[in-house]
């Protein structure tokens, strides 16, 4: 059985303008032990759907179908009582500005012990012992001293840390980590991503990385689900994504993005702007930013196409490839 099981998910959030529909549809499942990365850009509905799973949405969010089951225990209509033991207990998140996540006027201890006592029955001697020890195991330089400390005095990437120790002080089997790298230089990335690795090994939890960043989920992670406009328009493992996509949108995603040996190349940019969630469109969402739509793409959704075992792409021109190669096949018969 899967740790984690997200069945049609859909997620809407009610303005005066009407009914947007930010999450539409979502599949997904998460092994133990496994790294799944969420792609797409702002908007595309990648952090919503960590807010789903976790269940903390604005006030004017609220999931309108679908599954969510972890360990085989449905979460949806669970109730706010067994959502607090699953949160911080089973389930944890960094989130993205660690500086707006952590509370400015309280030591970085006291936020820490804070979250082992609410959590576990350990007492302040011990929560203080156990947040030390979580400290050095991010690689927090003189634990003792930053328990001290104010969030101001520490510096970005360390503050991150501070965010990666909270998130684990209560040894969850799901770590999600929203754009855990946004807000940080190349190399404190770079060492941040790998301390991440690294306890991931150790400790075995699972992880699901939200990011917009391409090379983050390349170095870290077993499948990848990209998403544009709420749904998820491709999923397979990295290698897949990476060196065989088929979905237009993804395609879009990797030319833009710098590589060693562009040389004089451009970057090419997708074209267009992402859809309004107020307006959808009767066809497929990326159908309007597409250089390859066809008539069909503006009409119809495309049902998920196997590509191999573990690769889905809901994309026409895959439809349209499949059936030019049968054709193929039995015009050479």
């Amino acid at each position: 059985m899967a740790l984690l099981e997200v069945k049609d998910l859909k997620t809407s959030f009610f303005t005066a303008a009407g009914e947007v529909k930010a999450v539409n549809g979502v599949s997904f499942s998460l092994d133990r032990h496994k790294v799944l990365g969420i792609v797409g850009e702002s908007g595309s509905g990648k952090s919503v759907t960590a807010y789903s799973i976790m269940q903390i949405l604005d006030a004017n969010g609220r999931i309108v179908g679908g599954s969510i089951k972890l360990d085989g225990q449905e979460l949806v209509g669970a109730g706010e009582k067994v959502m607090k033991t699953v949160r911080g207990n089973k389930i944890s998140i960094i989130f993205q500005d660690p500086m707006t996540s952590l509370n400015p006027t309280y030591t970085i201890g006291h936020q820490l012990i804070e979250a082992i006592t609410l959590h576990t029955d350990r007492d302040k001697k011990q929560a203080w012992d156990r947040a030390v020890e979580l400290l050095k195991l991010v690689n927090v330089n003189e634990p003792e001293k930053r328990m001290k400390q104010y969030p101001f005095e520490l510096s970005g990437g360390m503050r991150q840390r501070v965010m990666i120790a909270m998130a684990l002080s209560c040894e969850p089997d799901i770590l999600i980590a929203d754009e855990p790298t946004t807000a940080l230089d190349v190399t404190i990335q770079a060492g941040i991503l790998e301390l991440m690795k690294s306890l991931q090994d150790q400790l075995g939890m699972a992880i699901i990385m939200i990011t917009h960043d391409l090379g983050v989920v390349a170095q870290l992670c077993d499948e990848i689900i990209v998403m544009y406009a709420g749904s998820i328009c491709e999923r397979g493992t990295a290698e897949d994504i990476f060196y065989d996509p088929h979905h237009s949108y993804t395609k879009g995603l990797l030319k833009s993005i710098p590589t060693v040996d562009m040389d004089d190349k451009k970057l090419e940019p997708i074209t267009g702007t992402p859809i309004d969630l107020l307006n959808m469109p009767k066809g497929c969402p990326f159908a309007p930013r597409c250089d390859d739509a066809m008539h069909i793409c503006i009409n119809q959704t495309c049902d998920y196409v196997q590509i191999n075992e573990h690769h889905y792409s809901a994309c026409w021109m895959n439809v349209k490839e499949m059936m030019e190669e049968q054709k193929g096949g039995a015009s050479n018969e």
